[in-house]
Formats: C-alpha cells, structure tokens, sequence
C-alpha cells in the first residue's frame, strides 16, 4: 500500500499544509511550512499544529506496519517557537512493535536541526 498517499485522506493534516515524504513500515517524515494562519496570538506556532504534524507522522509508521493503528494515548512536549516563514520537519521512529500495540516518539525540528517538540505516541493495533 502506497501510505503516503493513504495518508493524503486524512483532510485535517492535509488542510493544515503538512505532507509526508517518506513512510516505512516503523519511520515517517512529514513537513510543514509555518504560515500565518498556524501562528497564534503570540505570533508563534499554535501547539495544535505542533501536536498534528507529529501525530500523522506517528500514524503513518505505525500504519505501516501493515495493520490500521489508531492513537490511543499521546504526550507531547513544546521546546521551542517556531515563527513564520520556518520549515519543520517530524520523524517519528518505533520504539515498540506488540500484537496490539504500538509506540513511537516523533521529534519536531526546524530544516536546521532546531527541536521544536517531541511527541511519544501509543496506538491500537486493530
């Protein structure tokens, strides 16, 4: 299955302006150009913005394994701002592969290499 453009369904993601470049069973890579409709009142980054760009990324390793997976429980972690005109990226990385469930960590950074935010997340297995 092609999850990259599996993932081009998920309409909030895709709204938001974040696109996957790569997924393997266990890995994503996802970016999102900050624009000013992702800043919020301080004129920084919303966390919500943060918080989706890891969890598709989290979603597409864990689906890749080739069972659907939903979020179940995530923890994400803000570190730094992140303005407008930036590019992040997310790579999420399995830490733990079960039956019926799964864990990842996403890290967020800036196209230098700047962590933003890291994000663990556990998924259901179905």
């Amino acid at each position: 299955m092609d999850y990259i453009e599996f993932f081009k369904n998920d309409r909030f993601a895709t709204e938001a302006g974040i696109t996957l470049s790569e997924v393997r069973p266990g890995y994503a890579k996802a970016k999102l150009k900050i624009n000013e409709h992702h800043l919020n009142a301080g004129n920084v980054v919303q966390g919500g913005a943060l918080f989706t760009l890891a969890d598709l990324t989290i979603a597409a390793a864990a689906n890749a394994n080739g069972r659907l997976a939903f979020s179940i429980q995530s923890d994400i972690r803000f570190l730094e701002s992140a303005t407008i005109g930036e590019t992040l990226i997310a790579e999420a990385q399995e830490i733990l592969l079960h039956k019926t469930i799964c864990h990842y960590k996403a890290n967020i950074t800036t196209e230098n290499g700047r962590l933003i935010a890291v994000c663990d997340g556990i998924c259901y297995r179905k």
